[in-house]
């Protein structure tokens, strides 16, 4: 719960703050972009809302920061159960943003795909009560796919729940020793016809990505959406092999898809064409810093 008395002085003035607890995941900057900002080591609230959706925009943030590091001077209840409400942030095609990131895994995105085979979960949030009310009226969870070590959470706490099998590479198995199903190797594995499991190490050994009906591409850490230069982007450090990691983005480009969801960093809709070039054209950014070294 944020502490007033901690509010950063980055916070403009009103109602809405970030405090000092602030571990700037990027978390609120995705959810409410017209308010939060990263300023210095830390996110802040750049400019109060405006409006209703601004507000409500806000009050989603407010509940997803892993730390709880955002509050208010004078809260609303009534807006914040509306934002409770809107949890998990539906996409498209029975796909939604879960929202109540972990600071286990230092704010990391989940997602959940409804389907009829069985419904999945898509690396882990906070285990709390209203996503596990809302995971059971809509069918349970099937599936835990953990795209790497660092974002496995409360996993187990849902898997065990829910009775789900949990997916993860033998390159990462050590962050779920106890997992269902283990994916070997660099090829990729088909789990029925709209599901394709990708490995693509480099930022951690057992990365992996999740193609789902050619349009949904869930990445974890590997690839994501930079709002400021409007393009695809990779990871520069915490890598496990750096020209392993080229190589599993250079493997994308055998694949359309039009949505990227990152565990972190921004996700983007494109058009497949528009996605493909974006992603040429960080295969070739990539290659020429390789050949420059």
């Amino acid at each position: 719960m944020a502490d007033r008395n901690k509010r950063l002085d980055s916070n403009v003035p009103g109602n809405f703050y970030v405090d000092a607890t602030c571990i700037n995941c990027d978390t609120c900057r995705q959810l409410a972009a017209s308010s939060f900002e990263e300023i210095g080591d830390y996110s802040a609230v750049s400019s109060q809302p405006q409006d209703d959706l601004q507000t409500h925009q806000a009050y989603q943030a407010l509940l997803a920061c892993p730390v709880g590091s955002i509050g208010t001077e004078h809260g609303d209840k009534s807006r914040l159960h509306q934002a409770m409400a809107s949890f998990p942030i539906p996409f498209a095609d029975g796909v939604s943003y879960c929202g109540f990131n972990s600071e286990k895994s230092f704010g990391a995105n989940s997602f959940f795909i409804e389907h009829p085979d069985g419904n999945w979960l898509i690396d882990s949030p906070r285990y709390v009560k209203h996503l596990v009310d809302v995971f059971e009226q809509r069918g349970g969870i099937a599936h835990i796919f953990l795209t790497h070590k660092d974002d496995v959470a409360d996993t187990d706490k849902y898997a065990a729940h829910f009775g789900s099998e949990r997916i993860i590479h033998r390159g990462d198995a050590d962050a779920a020793p106890s997992a269902e199903r283990i994916i070997d190797g660099e090829e990729t594995a088909l789990m029925g016809p709209e599901f394709h499991i990708i490995p693509v190490p480099g930022h951690t050994a057992g990365s992996m990505a999740l193609l789902y009906r050619e349009r949904f591409l869930f990445t974890g850490d590997h690839l994501w959406w930079d709002p400021h230069t409007q393009s695809l982007r990779s990871p520069t450090r915490l890598i496990w092999r750096k020209w392993t990691l080229l190589e599993s983005i250079r493997k994308l480009l055998d694949y359309q898809f039009e949505w990227v969801l990152a565990g972190h960093g921004d996700r983007v809709h494109l058009s497949s064409t528009d996605m493909r070039r974006h992603l040429l054209a960080l295969v070739e950014r990539l290659e020429k810093g390789r050949s420059l070294r």
